[in-house]
């Protein structure tokens, strides 16, 4: 064969030979992006859990659901831990998200 036989075979087949510079897996994901997002979105999960035991502890001193018994006027703070003053823990997230104020507001007219 000759050299121009040859380098017409070479181009016919140019294009199915691997692009070296893309050789390698490159990832084009921002990861710090993503772990801030991941970062920032456990971070809400977590004050929306400190809410719901916030606000659940808040609403049994409310309804006095956690008397001590030996004294009067007391409050049993083993019972705050475990006690359970709505149904749902939803109700509290609810509430807690929603009633931001501690005083209601009072119309000025």
């Amino acid at each position: 064969m000759s050299k121009d036989v040859e380098r017409e075979v070479l181009k016919m087949y140019d294009g199915s030979r691997p692009n070296e510079e893309d050789l390698f897996e490159t990832s084009h994901v921002n990861h710090v992006a993503w772990s801030l997002a991941a970062f920032f979105a456990g971070v809400a999960i977590w004050l929306c859990i400190a809410l719901v035991n916030a606000e659940n502890q808040r609403y049994a001193l409310m309804t006095n659901k956690c008397p001590d018994p030996l004294f009067k006027g007391g409050i049993d703070k083993a019972c705050l831990v475990t006690v359970h003053s709505r149904d749902h823990w939803w109700e509290h997230l609810w509430y807690g998200i929603t009633h931001v104020r501690t005083v209601p507001e009072t119309s000025q007219r």
